[in-house]
């Protein structure tokens, strides 16, 4: 049982407006957002940084700040995040290979040097305490510019405000995150723990 319940997605009309946003990365307004309406400013403000944030403009493209928000949620061990950001990857067409291999970014063939830099980078920004050194940095240089390093950031800060958020209020997961997280994550121990 959540913490506090989310409300009717017609509580607040101007956050229902900006939701419409959620239809084409999930499918459905995330309980999370129908929770954060007992406070709209909260709401509203979180779905224009969302929208900020994972605005594409250019090499991070939505697949791979899907999977970065992936990396960063499983870093956190937020279950209704990792559903989320495995649903969203999915969604955005990241390839099968990459969506059935995901932790073993590092030594599957699927995934790029590039990308292993991008994931390592949110990994390391994700935990607690946090383990970011040069050997990152230095790698993450080799391919990406400080400007799409900023982009990463922003999907592996914006996601630490969602998995500590989701994890305290134990939001009730949807049936299409669920259907997600069972189909590529539940063989890596994935399950809906509190978020049922």
């Amino acid at each position: 049982m959540p913490l506090v319940n989310p409300l009717d997605i017609n509580h607040d009309p101007e956050t229902k407006v900006l939701a419409e946003f959620f239809n084409e990365t999930l499918g459905f307004c995330p309980n999370s957002v129908l929770t954060m309406q007992h406070r709209p400013e909260i709401s509203k403000a979180f779905i224009q940084l969302n929208k900020a944030v994972m605005a594409n403009h250019g090499r991070v493209d939505a697949t791979l700040k899907r999977m970065i928000a992936w990396v960063s949620s499983n870093a956190t061990g937020c279950r209704y995040c990792q559903a989320h950001a495995i649903l969203a990857a999915e969604r955005y067409g990241t390839d099968n290979e990459k969506l059935n291999n995901i932790w073993e970014y590092r030594t599957h063939a699927a995934f790029t040097e590039a990308e292993r830099a991008a994931l390592d980078f949110s990994l390391a920004a994700s935990q607690v305490p946090n383990t970011m050194n040069a050997k990152v940095k230095k790698n993450l240089y080799k391919y990406w510019d400080e400007g799409e390093i900023v982009e990463m950031l922003g999907v592996i800060s914006l996601f630490g405000f969602l998995n500590r958020w989701n994890d305290t209020m134990g939001t009730t997961l949807e049936k299409d995150a669920v259907d997600c997280g069972k189909r590529y994550l539940e063989k890596y121990g994935w399950e809906k723990g509190k978020h049922v």
